[in-house]
């Protein structure tokens, strides 16, 4: 294999989640959108399904991929169906529906008249995020509209590691989740992503997708023990002594006795500017000091946190940047 690759335990994913659901006491849905933050979503929900109650993913593609890769766990898509079309895959393939709002309802109503089959649905409530969901005051008629569809109620925390935004969502929260647990008692509840899980944030599943894979906000610290999924290795194409004074697209001041390449750059998801090599990446190349063996397999990223850090960047970008280009092998 010459190109990046992406080296994932299954096995550290799965203990991962056993951790969460043991602090949490709580069922666990699985977030493996983005194909599993770059992890791979049919073998991560594979190697989850034992584990997790169910899956959430961002689209109903990437929920059709799953069942078609024989996942038989519920899975709900977070965003919403922007056409007939799309609510008849989604209800095709049995995923649970995202009622952001009533255009996003109206859209579902539709679907069921071509598909002749009723959704099912969780309903999506805007604490303060204002990324989807309908107004805490519309919970209410939302439920008399959608009538038995509905079968669970979530959020998204914004700031979970604040304590005063914290309070108020989880109190605008718990007021729609009672209200949606009037119309229809056995709907499951959940507020809480990995930010709101060690919170304490409440409702009857914790959400979680980052933590899986190894990483988690500081509030997370000395709660749960995490391993990281993910080493990311390059292939070394290439060892000179360096003639002038670059190095990649630099120039640079100090005059190096040897170089190697490694094919990997910023067409791999990788950060152009520094971090892995002397001077700037390539597309597809890196230059680094010092010697190596033709061939030979290198290291390049085992903490996607520090990486991100030194980039101004956060793990999950560079998680999915870089888990999209590379070959990925996995442990069984």
């Amino acid at each position: 294999m010459y190109r990046v690759t992406a080296a994932v335990s299954l096995k550290a994913i799965a203990e991962n989640a056993l951790s969460i659901k043991k602090y949490s006491h709580k069922k666990l849905i699985a977030v493996v959108k983005d194909d599993a933050y770059g992890h791979g979503a049919a073998a991560v929900a594979h190697a989850l399904e034992g584990i997790a109650d169910a899956f959430a993913v961002a689209s109903v593609e990437e929920g059709a991929a799953l069942r078609t890769a024989g996942i038989a766990r519920d899975i709900l898509v977070l965003s919403p169906c922007m056409s007939a079309e799309e609510g008849v895959r989604l209800i095709g393939y049995n995923l649970i529906a995202s009622i952001t709002s009533s255009a996003a309802f109206n859209v579902l109503k539709k679907a069921e008249d071509i598909a002749s089959m009723r959704v099912r649905a969780h309903l999506a409530v805007n604490t303060g995020m204002n990324r989807y969901g309908v107004r805490p005051a519309l919970v209410a008629h939302m439920c008399a509209l959608a009538g038995d569809r509905i079968e669970g109620v979530y959020t998204h925390l914004y700031a979970p590691e604040d304590n005063r935004s914290l309070s108020e969502q989880v109190r605008l929260f718990r007021a729609a989740a009672d209200t949606v647990k009037e119309y229809f008692p056995d709907a499951v509840s959940h507020i809480a992503a990995t930010g709101g899980a060690v919170r304490g944030a409440g409702g009857d599943a914790v959400r979680v997708g980052l933590a899986l894979y190894g990483y988690a906000p500081a509030t997370y610290k000395g709660k749960v023990r995490l391993k990281r999924a993910m080493k990311v290795y390059a292939v070394v194409s290439h060892r000179c002594r360096p003639i002038g004074s670059g190095a990649g697209y630099m120039r640079v001041r100090k005059q190096y006795e040897s170089v190697h390449t490694l094919r990997l750059g910023y067409g791999d998801g990788f950060f152009r500017a520094g971090g892995l090599g002397v001077g700037k990446l390539c597309m597809d190349a890196c230059v680094r000091e010092g010697d190596a063996t033709f061939g030979a397999r290198r290291l390049v990223m085992s903490d996607a946190r520090a990486y991100a850090q030194a980039h101004g960047t956060s793990e999950y970008e560079v998680l999915v940047a870089i888990g999209a280009h590379a070959e990925k092998v996995y442990d069984r």
